[in-house]
C-alpha cells in the first residue's frame, strides 16, 4: 500500500447548544405549551457567541487566509444550533458561511436533533440526516460528503446505514476497548460495508485541549503551542493521521480567554506546519487520500462520552430508559401529524442533551455532568421532561387524534389478511391429501390386476371397481389413516367388510360345496325309499 509522503492531521470542532426546558408543573399540564425558557435560552447563546463563536470564527479565518491553503479545519453543527443562531445571532451564521466559502473547512452531516434516532431504528436516523443536510445546504450553503453521529455514537449497523446513505467517512472515538491493540491514528473501514471510511477521534490529544489546558495542577500545564507540536512529532513514526476533535465551546467558553487558549489556537497551526511532517486535512480529504489499514469491529454502539465510551451517558439508568421509551412511542403518531408546533417540539424533545441531564453517574464523571446540567439533581430533570412529554402526548391525541374509520379499516384489512392466509393453509393441505389419495387409488389397481393374473386359467375373478371420478370432481378426503374413496364410490355399511376378489371367490366355492351335499342328502333318500317298497312286496308274497 502507497503512503502518501505527509502525514495527515484533521481538527474538527462539534457546535452545538440545546434549548433549555422551562420548569414545567403538574398544574400547568394540559393548559400551557409552550415548552422552553426563551429568555435562558437567548442570554446563554448571546454569552456563549460573544465569548466563542465570534472571536474563535475570525480567529480561524485569519489563519486561513495567512496560511494559504495549508491550515484546513473541520466543523459539525447540529439542526439545533441553527435554529438558535437564526433566532437569536444570524451574525453568527454569516461568519460560518463566510468560512465555507474559503475551501478550507468542511461541515459534517449529522442529526437534525442531536437526538438518539440512530438508537431506535433506521427509518428514523436517515429522516434525521435528511432534515439536517437541507438545513446545511439551506444556511450554510454547503453539502456534507462525510458524517458524524451524535455525541460519536457508532457502531458497524450504523455506519452501514451511512454507507448506503453515500457519505464517505465518518469519525467516531478511539475507544480502546474496540481497539484492543490497535492505534487511533490509522484509517479504517466498517465491517459490514467496507466503503465507508473510519476515522478515531485521538482522545488523548483532544482532552488535553478541552478539559486540561487551564489545570493547574497538571504535570504539562501550562501547554504551549511548540509542546503540542512536539507530541503529535513523536508520533509520526507510528501514524498516518492524527484526529483532533473537541466542543467548540472549549474557545472562551469552557477555557477562559484569560486562560490563552486564543493564543494557543493562534500559533498551533504554524507550530504543527514547520515543525512536524503532519499536513493539515479535512475528514473527506483524508478519505480520498488513505487508504484503510483494517477493519473495525464494532458490534455494540460506542460513543465519546464519560469513561466507559458507551451509552450510559443517555441509557445508563431507569430514568433514562423509560423517558427514552416514552417519548419514541409516540413516533408512529407523529409521522402522520400535519401540526407545525407538535413537530417543532417533536424536534426538540429529541435531543439526547435531556436524557443526558438525567445521569445518576456521581463518581469519575459526576463532574462532567454537573457542569453541563441546569438541574438541582438528576431526578428533578427526569420528572419536569415526563411533566412536558405528558402534556405533548395529550396535545397529539387532541390535534392529530387516529382517525376512527381509518382504524376499522385497518382493522378490517387485519382480518380478512388472517383469513386469507387460513384458506391458503387449507387449499396446501387438500392439494397434498389429493396427491397421497390419487397414489393410494393406484397402488390398490396395481394390487387388484397382478392378482387376477394369478389366479387359475379358466376361471375368473370377481373383483371390485372403483368408479373413476368424473372430470372436475374431487376426491373426498378420508379421515387420517384410511384410504380415500372417489364421489361416485360404493361406501360398505358400518360393520361390514368392503367386498374384494377374495371374498367372491370364497363364497362360489361353499355355494358348490353346498349343492353337493344336498344332491348326495337327496340320492340317499330315494336309496332308502326303494328298499323300503321293496321289503313291503316281498312280505305280501
Amino acid at each position: 500500500m502507497s503512503t502518501p509522503q505527509k502525514k495527515a492531521i484533521c481538527l474538527y470542532f462539534q457546535v452545538h447548544q440545546p434549548f433549555r426546558l422551562r420548569r414545567y408543573r403538574f398544574f400547568e399540564m394540559g393548559h400551557e405549551h409552550y415548552y422552553y425558557d426563551d429568555f435562558m435560552n437567548e442570554s446563554i447563546l448571546r454569552r456563549i457567541a460573544s465569548n466563542c463563536y465570534l472571536p474563535t470564527n475570525n480567529l480561524l479565518l485569519d489563519l486561513i487566509r495567512k496560511h494559504k491553503g495549508k491550515f484546513k479545519v473541520t466543523f459539525s453543527l447540529t439542526g439545533i444550533v441553527i435554529d438558535q443562531l437564526r433566532l437569536y445571532a444570524p451574525e453568527v451564521l454569516a461568519s460560518f458561511r463566510e468560512l465555507a466559502e474559503t475551501g478550507c473547512v468542511e461541515f459534517l452531516a449529522e442529526t437534525n436533533s442531536h437526538s438518539l434516532a440512530s438508537l431506535m431504528n433506521r427509518e428514523r436516523f436517515e429522516l434525521q440526516v435528511r432534515v439536517h443536510g437541507e438545513k446545511m445546504a439551506e444556511h450554510i450553503g454547503y453539502q456534507p460528503t462525510s458524517i458524524r453521529n451524535t455525541e460519536l455514537i457508532y457502531s458497524d449497523e450504523i455506519g452501514n446505514w451511512m454507507a448506503d446513505m453515500g457519505y464517505k467517512a465518518v469519525v467516531t472515538e478511539g475507544a480502546k476497548h474496540i481497539l484492543g491493540w490497535k492505534s487511533p491514528n490509522f484509517v479504517y473501514c466498517n465491517a459490514i460495508n467496507p466503503r465507508l471510511k473510519v476515522l478515531l477521534r485521538n482522545y488523548t490529544l483532544s482532552d488535553d485541549i478541552a478539559f486540561r489546558f487551564s489545570d493547574t495542577s497538571w504535570s504539562s500545564y501550562p501547554l504551549a503551542a511548540d509542546k503540542y507540536a512536539s507530541w503529535i512529532k513523536g508520533l509520526a513514526p507510528s501514524s498516518e493521521v492524527v484526529n483532533i476533535f473537541m466542543d467548540y465551546e472549549t474557545f472562551g467558553e469552557h477555557q477562559k480567554k484569560e486562560t490563552g487558549i486564543f493564543d494557543f489556537l493562534k500559533h498551533m497551526p504554524d507550530a504543527i506546519i514547520k515543525k512536524t511532517p503532519f499536513k493539515f486535512m479535512t475528514v473527506s480529504e483524508v478519505a480520498d487520500n488513505y487508504q484503510p489499514v483494517s477493519l473495525l469491529h464494532v458490534p455494540s454502539p460506542i460513543s465519546w462520552a464519560d469513561e466507559e465510551r458507551d451509552l450510559t451517558a443517555w441509557m445508563g439508568n431507569e430514568l433514562q430508559t423509560a423517558a427514552v421509551t416514552k417519548l419514541y412511542s409516540m413516533a408512529e403518531k407523529m409521522a402522520g401529524c400535519s401540526s407545525e408546533q407538535l413537530q417543532r417540539d417533536w424536534v426538540y424533545l429529541q435531543s439526547s442533551d435531556h436524557f443526558y441531564y438525567m445521569s445518576t453517574k456521581f463518581f469519575s464523571d459526576g463532574a462532567v455532568h454537573a457542569y453541563f446540567n441546569p438541574y438541582e439533581n438528576p431526578y428533578q430533570a427526569f420528572m419536569n421532561y415526563m411533566n412536558i412529554l405528558s402534556d405533548f402526548e395529550i396535545r397529539l391525541k387532541t390535534l392529530c387524534p387516529v382517525d376512527y374509520h381509518d382504524e376499522e379499516v385497518n382493522r378490517l384489512s387485519e382480518t380478512i389478511q388472517s383469513k386469507d392466509h387460513v384458506i391458503i393453509e387449507l387449499q396446501e393441505k387438500l392439494t397434498k391429501l389429493e396427491k397421497k389419495a390419487g397414489t393410494a387409488n393406484k397402488r390398490a389397481a396395481a394390487k387388484t390386476k397382478g392378482k387376477a393374473a394369478a389366479a387359475p386359467a379358466g376361471k375368473k375373478v370377481a373383483t371390485t371397481r372403483v368408479a373413476a371420478a368424473p372430470a372436475g370432481k374431487k376426491t373426498v378426503a378420508a379421515p387420517s389413516g384410511r384410504k380415500a374413496v372417489t364421489a361416485k364410490a360404493v361406501t360398505t355399511p358400518a360393520g361390514k367388510k368392503a367386498v374384494t376378489a377374495k371374498t367372491v371367490a370364497a363364497h362360489e366355492v361353499k355355494k358348490s360345496a353346498a349343492a353337493k351335499t344336498d344332491a348326495r342328502k337327496a340320492s340317499v333318500k330315494k336309496s332308502a325309499a326303494r328298499k323300503s317298497v321293496a321289503k313291503k312286496g316281498a312280505g305280501s308274497k
